[in-house]
């Protein structure tokens, strides 16, 4: 009846059930991107029938991206929200008893843990700290959650000797001199930092005044994981006291929940991290990185006997970083990695018998198609994780009985009325040294093979990190203003083995991955539907780094985006929050001992031949690439009367993009940019 009805109505006014089921849709606009959603930290309860999840949705209001909690029922799928208001949520871990959620959030206008219980649908905090937890950790009979916070440190003896005069009652002086000692003392996002140390404490489930377990002027890192028993918890951490030059090294600890007890579990040359122990309580499982002092090393898996002391390795030939293991039973553990553009994660025997599970975890990165997700495991071996796609951010999914399925649908309401850009897989070899590069490129809209499309080539960060098919809100929004957007992983990128990674050893940024980046765009030119006159370049970070150096081997480009570029490696690594560790790692010494080194490696030593527009786009408060970085390339650009233009983002960090606004901000300028220098189809 339903049927002929709909074909009266059709006839009568003249138009086909296809069309009406069809609604025309557009490309990605602008202000899309304040509307899109996404799944993270997804945690599967322990007995695989329920699902928490941290709903991650941008607000046009706030320009902020907000966070409430959700709940999923894995068989009947039903959907519906825990707490979904104008306060922030965060960590949701289960209970043993899969009755309570304890999770931290700002209601009560500080940082608490609270606790959610089910079945009676009440709600308390259950901490009163001035500090700001994380790393929130459940004990196994569920009368305690621990957790790690910054302590501040004492006042050195240099600053109490320093004299103050007393202040007047009423007066309006200026805010005191800050005094730096620290070698760790600044870092991205939080810039000029307290003297604080992460430490240990543990609350009472139903309430009450945290216990510090650890104290000393060291970093105590989670996960935090409970003994069996429920009477110790173990960590990682540096306990040197140089522990801030050893970017490094971490051993595995345990510390008595009474009498605060400490006991070293492992002493190995290099970083033990991640642990995660097995339910009968007998074998700790942990992730090593060599201390070498290199700028890429695999994390590999490892299993300590807790009675013997003896460790011994799992998954030994798997050429790929481990991450994130968990173990199902006391013979069986999963763990995720990442593997020629995709996160999978794998299962794998103590007998070291290995498989893959699923392949598609992703979506958590909304601008760029960086790999990303996580995964959550219950005790019957149900996975619960974020599932991404090149035309999808972050869903929720389980996979169990040897299949996926997928319980979300965040940003139908948005993405089903647009029309994306089509993501294609591409492999070329790069003329230098015939390496093979895993590229993909995204057509338009609509696109039409006959014709001739300009280009835009997008490099990733790090320069050891990795992009793959998956959704990309900055690269569709190229697509939608009709452009081919070509992304490579090109060498130095993980998830192709230590090997490839270490391709860029003491050449980043070099003439090398220039080349794999040139090889690429002769690939899309071979193709046959791309412009030669209307070629672009862009890229963030270690992408504003390849993109700067480009431009200064290369006028092939009709214009250069640059977005937290560095352009001078000396003052780069003197005045950044990672220097210690670049140093160390991705240099062969000290830049005054290597000078030579640190400005063959530096675009600013390249700037002499630039005739491409340049236009650079960085965060005024960049603590990772700071913003002399740019100012630097600029007034050389202006010196050369090179056009250039300063995009200077108030209050942004290295994390120029966090913001919705900031993310349309770089992309429509990038946009405008381009659209000068675009000539004109021959």
């Amino acid at each position: 009846m339903k049927f002929l009805a709909l074909s009266a109505l059709t006839a009568v006014l003249g138009f086909s059930p296809l069309l009406l089921a069809t609604p025309a849709t557009t490309p990605l606009q602008a202000e899309d991107i304040f509307k899109l959603a996404a799944a993270n930290d997804i945690q599967i309860s322990p007995d695989g029938k329920l699902i928490v999840y941290v709903r991650q949705q941008n607000d046009i209001m706030t320009d902020r991206t907000q966070s409430s909690l959700w709940l999923l029922d894995v068989a009947s799928g039903q959907h519906y929200p825990l707490f979904a208001d104008k306060f922030s949520y965060s960590q949701p871990r289960w209970a043993p008893d899969n009755n309570r959620i304890a999770f931290v959030s700002d209601r009560d206008g500080s940082s608490q843990i609270y606790v959610h219980w089910l079945k009676e649908q009440k709600t308390a905090a259950i901490s009163q700290t001035q500090l700001r937890p994380a790393q929130i950790s459940w004990s196994p009979n569920g009368k305690q959650i621990a957790f790690t916070a910054e302590v501040t440190a004492a006042t050195t003896d240099f600053a109490k000797s320093v004299y103050q005069p007393k202040k007047p009652a009423g007066a309006n002086w200026s805010a005191s001199p800050i005094v730096v000692e620290r070698t760790y003392y600044q870092a991205d996002g939080r810039g000029v930092m307290r003297s604080a140390y992460n430490q240990l404490f543990v609350v009472p489930a139903e309430g009450g005044v945290e216990q510090q377990l650890t104290d000393g002027p060291y970093s105590h890192r989670g996960p935090l994981v409970w003994t069996k028993d429920s009477r110790a918890v173990i960590f990682s951490a540096n306990r040197s006291a140089d522990w801030e030059y050893q970017s490094r090294q971490a051993d595995l600890y345990q510390v008595t929940i009474n009498g605060q007890q400490l006991t070293q579990l492992t002493s190995l040359d290099g970083q033990e991290s991640e642990p995660a122990l097995s339910p009968d309580g007998k074998t700790l499982a942990f992730t090593y990185v060599s201390p070498a002092a290199i700028s890429y090393s695999n994390s590999k898996l490892k299993l300590l006997a807790l009675d013997s002391g003896q460790i011994t390795p799992l998954a030994a030939a798997l050429d790929r970083s481990v991450e994130s293991p968990n173990w199902v039973n006391n013979n069986t553990l999963v763990f995720q990695y990442a593997d020629q553009g995709k996160t999978k994660v794998a299962q794998i025997s103590t007998r070291d018998r290995m498989q893959d599970l699923v392949d598609d975890l992703g979506g958590t990165s909304l601008g760029r198609p960086y790999l990303s997700g996580m995964y959550s495991v219950a005790q019957n071996g149900t996975l619960a994780y974020t599932q991404g796609s090149s035309q999808r951010p972050a869903e929720v999914a389980v996979f169990t009985n040897k299949r996926s399925r997928t319980l979300t649908a965040l940003n139908s309401g948005l993405l089903d009325q647009r029309t994306l850009g089509e993501v294609h897989e591409l492999r070329y070899t790069s003329s230098a040294g015939n390496e093979e590069i895993h590229a993909w490129y995204i057509t338009p809209p609509n696109f039409d093979p006959t014709k001739k499309y300009p280009l835009i080539l997008e490099i990733h960060g790090g320069p050891h990190l990795a992009y793959g098919p998956q959704f990309a809100a900055e690269l569709q929004r190229y697509a939608a203003e009709g452009y081919v957007v070509l992304y490579n992983n090109y060498r130095g990128s993980t998830s192709y083995g230590e090997r490839f990674a270490m391709l860029l050893h003491y050449n980043y940024a070099s003439e090398y991955d220039f080349q794999d980046h040139m090889s690429g765009v002769d690939a899309m030119l071979a193709k046959g539907f791309i412009d030669q006159n209307n070629l672009f370049i862009a890229g963030g970070s270690a992408g504003g780094i390849a993109t700067t150096y480009a431009v200064g081997l290369t006028d092939r480009f009709n214009a250069a985006a640059a977005t937290n570029p560095v352009v001078n490696w000396t003052s780069k690594v003197l005045a950044a929050d990672s220097y210690v560790g670049q140093i160390q790692n991705q240099f062969p010494g000290n830049p005054w001992e290597h000078q030579a080194h640190y400005w063959q490696r530096s675009p600013l030593s390249l700037v002499g031949n630039v005739s491409t527009p340049v236009l650079l786009f960085t965060g005024e408060k960049d603590r990772r690439t700071p913003m002399a970085e740019t100012e630097q390339y600029y007034q050389a650009l202006k010196l050369r009367q090179v056009d250039t233009a300063m995009v200077r983002v108030p209050d942004a960090y290295h994390g120029v993009t966090n913001r919705p606004s900031w993310m349309i901000a770089k992309i429509e300028h990038a946009l405008a940019w381009f659209k000068r220098y675009r000539k004109d189809p021959a």
